[in-house]
């Protein structure tokens, strides 16, 4: 092909993707993101580098949907969707917010850990399904169990909440009407639902216990040439994907190691997710992988059926590059979104609040451009409402914003960071009428400007998967950059649940309460390559 064409090509595809990334919510596009199409008809491992933990995903005529855990962060339970499992991009969000305990609105405590867990998806007659479980949440003492419906995954949605608790719920439609959930963690149980999946019918029946199998857990069942199929997985990041299989729903089941491989990232065991079937027949498995302190990210691999069992991957290992999935066309490039401009009416579905927010105390349309963040009362970030974070992804990841504080009142902590735990940012604390910049580190200042002057200052925070390392910098003129404090050595302090960038105001002092920063926009870059 002459070099021309190609670089016309070329040039048309950057377009097409930056056209398809800039439709999700207004946000600015990025080129740079991390994506899984190699452009030739092949992908590369992992789907999304990014902390979509626990994945489950279905197929509804020629769509996919993608449906993954975010414990405290709400909106709660992110759907993507994609036409080829392998360019996503986001579709909404199956719970708006927690109201069983006023802990999720950071009143009384924090409910770190909580929220949705090992969320279950499906469709069945014209309703979206999604089932999760809360450990430790209200309904029993070890934790509640929910069902979500919704005529579209963009909404509204309707939840209920069971008075059973139910550990990581597979659900799963049989195609004699009955509903059931397998669940359980080493212990494994069937409990079956009325007919609109909405209550239980028939109370929990334990069908598999193997020692052999410590903590089995993360359940999805299926039905296959006239057996029942539970994929589960024991034994953690360094675990095994386990396969059980029956002629009846209750048992006995038998079972295989249907994969156990840690060749994408030594020392990080593929295991739990769940599995589909495309048009043209082929099965297709999509599995996480711990990724330290940026996630559990999801990796797609394809299915082999060998003596009426589903075996992932390659000759027992998972694939790093592989052939697309058919599913009779060629799409574009796409990527869930990333950077934001502030400048649509809505939020966009890149972004999740640390806990239940204050939609009072936030902001897009009362300074036009600008999200307006006013401060609540907190000691620090971990207990502060309206903090707003979207994921740190691999192999690197920067994030820039441009941030107005002369609406700071006394006792206001405004800024930019990277939060878990522990934390780290950079930001402009104002105290009577004096600003200082300081940079925390796990809740200590490491640094301060004192009599800081400008009114408009430029953060920036950058991730890298080497090392789990995060640094920062600040600007008064957003084109120097002086780094700032110390390294932030990022970890998974809440439970598997990976870093975050962070925009955040909060007051220390009651009378600082309503003042307001104005962050102008957020600029996301990554790397689409693995570093040497």
């Amino acid at each position: 092909m002459p070099q021309k064409i190609k670089f016309l090509l070329a040039c048309i595809g950057l377009l097409t993707f930056q056209f398809s990334n800039a439709q999700q919510g207004g946000q600015k596009s990025s080129n740079n993101v991390w994506t899984a199409d190699n452009g030739d008809g092949t992908y590369k491992n992992p789907i999304l580098w990014g902390d979509w933990a626990d994945p489950d995903f279905i197929r509804v005529g020629d769509e996919f949907y993608f449906v993954s855990t975010s414990m405290q962060y709400v909106p709660g339970c992110p759907i993507l969707k994609s036409k080829d499992l392998v360019n996503w991009e986001m579709a909404g969000y199956a719970v708006d917010k927690y109201t069983e305990d006023p802990r999720y609105d950071l009143k009384g405590g924090s409910l770190y850990r909580n929220g949705s867990w090992a969320a279950s998806i499906r469709h069945h007659k014209g309703l979206f399904y999604v089932g999760f479980c809360t450990p430790k949440g209200q309904g029993t003492k070890e934790g509640s169990f929910s069902i979500v419906t919704a005529k579209d995954v963009k909404g509204p949605w309707k939840r209920t909440i069971f008075p059973e608790y139910m550990y990581d719920p597979g659900l799963f439609f049989d195609d004699d009407g009955k509903v059931y959930v397998a669940h359980g963690q080493q212990k494994l149980f069937i409990t079956e639902l009325n007919a609109d999946a909405l209550s239980v019918k028939t109370p929990q029946k334990e069908i598999y216990d193997n020692k052999s199998y410590p903590y089995l857990e993360g359940s999805h069942m299926y039905k296959v040439n006239g057996k029942y199929y539970i994929l589960g997985t024991t034994g953690g990041t360094k675990g095994r994907q386990i396969c059980l299989r029956s002629d009846n729903v209750y048992g006995p089941y038998e079972s295989k190691v249907v994969l156990k491989d840690d060749n994408l990232y030594p020392g990080n065991f593929l295991h739990q997710g769940g599995m589909l079937q495309l048009k043209d027949g082929s099965w297709w498995f999509m599995i996480m992988q711990d990724r330290g302190a940026i996630g559990r990210v999801p990796t797609l691999q394809p299915v082999t059926w060998v003596d009426g069992w589903p075996m992932l991957g390659v000759n027992g290992k998972g694939v790093a590059s592989y052939k697309k999935p058919n599913v009779g066309k060629t799409y574009p490039v796409k990527v869930p979104a990333t950077s934001d401009e502030f400048n649509m009416p809505s939020l966009g579905l890149q972004w999740q609040w640390n806990h239940n927010p204050d939609h009072q105390k936030w902001s897009l349309k009362e300074r036009k451009g600008y999200m307006r963040l006013h401060a609540s009362l907190a000691n620090d970030i971990t207990m502060a409402r309206n903090t707003l974070t979207q994921r740190v992804q691999g192999p690197v990841s920067e994030g820039i914003v441009e941030i107005d504080v002369s609406g700071l009142k006394d006792g206001n902590v405004a800024g930019f960071g990277i939060f878990q735990k522990p934390h780290a940012y950079i930001a402009v604390r104002k105290l009577g009428n004096e600003k200082t910049l300081i940079m925390v580190n796990d809740n200590k200042v490491i640094d301060s400007v004192k009599n800081f002057i400008p009114n408009k200052i430029w953060i920036k925070a950058n991730a890298t998967h080497i090392g789990f390392k995060a640094t920062f910098a600040y600007s008064t003129d957003g084109n120097k950059f002086i780094s700032f404090g110390n390294q932030l050595n990022m970890d998974l302090g809440y439970d598997w649940t990976a870093n975050r960038f962070a925009l955040l105001n909060f007051s220390t002092k009651k009378e600082g309460e309503g003042g307001y920063a104005d962050f102008n926009w957020f600029h996301f870059k990554g790397e689409n390559y693995l570093p040497e």
